[in-house]
């Protein structure tokens, strides 16, 4: 028998968690809804990938769905979900106003995953040689983005950082903002079954290179950091992980140099656990890394830049050195790989942030709890942010001719 609770979740793609954080992240949602009997349908207007999750096998439906095109109408309509999550602010901004005109008491969530505008703006400062306190935030992108949290009932924000920017800076409410990290089910780790420190080798660094910020980091290893590492450690190898590599990444690989493109790997925990140290010096960015939670998780220590650790440690010691010029980074690479009892440490303060910030029990209850109270008083939640109605009905007109007019062109050209 199905469930009377229905979630639909539009997602910019389908989830693939063992190419990119945002992967894992909607799988942790999508678990959560789970536990609390919902039907769950996935639809996207991208194509299944071959590393895409196979939803249907966890009970999830997949279904393909159409940009600017009124058969989503129809496909909502029947539908009715109870809530709809938003994987970001663009599916927002493309399926918004036909699920608040098709469905209007349809519970809106979205997953900032983490804030778009605030990683261009950082990237455009570094481009531009600028620091990235001074990084211009008031950016179209950023109206964009701020207009579709507006919109939403609410929306999941992954950095306390970027609760505190959402809240102080631009003056969102914040009865419609709810911090979610990422949700470890984590316990004491037993460390005999880690590789020892003499066990390990190699430093490693991971992402999606598709990701911005991924690629400058690899070049930045590539031209500042990484040769100086080799020369005080000659016999280390640095192992770079990443699908969707492009070229110019491509035609980095050096075995002479050991600097090693080794591509997508399906268990980005295997291959970071017999590493050493993750260095990763992110230049710029914006919510939570999620290869610094997998590097806590396997016991490997981390260098990596302010920007890399944000809003990962708190009041804790970070999990490894956070350090923004190169030469230090270079320094503290050197030191974590070398020297046991600072790896030691290293490896014991991870254990220590998974366990008192990013334990799925601290924060599941209440969240469901919070979303169930939406649910039953979802009217008086709206009426005290009327500013969402107004945006959502100016938005609405626009975004809806918009989109309308984009249909109508592709029918008369088909």
């Amino acid at each position: 028998m199905l469930s009377l609770k229905k979630l639909l979740v539009i997602g910019h793609t389908f989830p693939e968690p063992s190419t990119t954080a945002a992967g894992n992240r909607m799988m942790q949602l999508l678990a959560l809804f789970q536990e609390e009997d919902y039907t769950i349908i996935f639809a996207s207007s991208a194509s299944i990938s071959e590393r895409s999750v196979p939803l249907n096998s966890l009970g999830i439906e997949m279904v393909e769905i159409k940009l600017n095109h009124s058969s989503f109408d129809e496909f909502i309509t029947q539908l009715q979900p109870t809530i709809v999550l938003f994987d970001r602010y663009i599916t927002e901004e493309q399926f918004g106003w036909r699920v608040s005109e098709k469905c209007s008491d349809a519970l809106k969530i979205l997953d900032t995953e983490d804030l778009h505008f605030l990683r261009k703006a950082r990237e455009e400062a570094v481009k531009n040689n600028i620091p990235l306190e001074k990084a211009n935030l008031f950016t179209d992108i950023a109206k964009r983005e701020l207009a579709s949290i507006l919109r939403s009932d609410i929306s999941l924000i992954i950095s306390e950082v970027e609760m505190e920017l959402l809240e102080e800076k631009f003056q969102i409410p914040s009865d419609i903002l709810f911090y979610l990290p990422f949700l470890i089910e984590f316990s004491s780790v037993d460390i005999s079954l880690l590789p020892s420190f003499e066990e390990r080798s190699n430093f490693i660094t991971i992402g999606n290179l598709l990701h911005t910020p991924n690629i400058d980091s690899v070049l930045f290893l590539k031209k500042e950091i990484w040769p100086l590492v080799k020369k005080q450690l000659p016999k280390a190898e640095l192992h770079i992980y990443g699908a969707y590599a492009p070229q110019h990444i491509l035609e980095l690989h050096n075995l002479k140099e050991g600097f090693i493109l080794k591509g997508w790997t399906s268990d980005v925990k295997e291959a970071m656990k017999h590493s050493k140290v993750c260095l990763a010096p992110l230049r710029f960015g914006a919510g939570l890394k999620g290869k610094f939670v997998d590097a806590m998780q396997t016991g490997t220590p981390s260098v990596t830049t302010p920007i890399g650790g944000e809003g990962l440690y708190g009041e804790l010691p970070f999990s490894g050195s956070i350090e923004n010029e190169p030469l230090k980074i270079v320094e503290a690479a050197i030191e974590l790989y070398a020297n046991k009892k600072i790896f030691t440490e290293a490896q014991q303060n991870g254990f220590k942030i998974l366990e008192n910030r990013f334990q799925k029990k601290i924060f599941s209850d209440t969240f469901k709890n919070r979303i169930l109270f939406i649910l039953k008083n979802l009217q008086g939640h709206r009426e005290t942010n009327f500013i969402s109605q107004i945006l959502q009905h100016q938005s609405l007109q626009s975004t809806k001719y918009m989109s309308k007019w984009i249909e109508t062109k592709n029918k008369s050209n088909s």
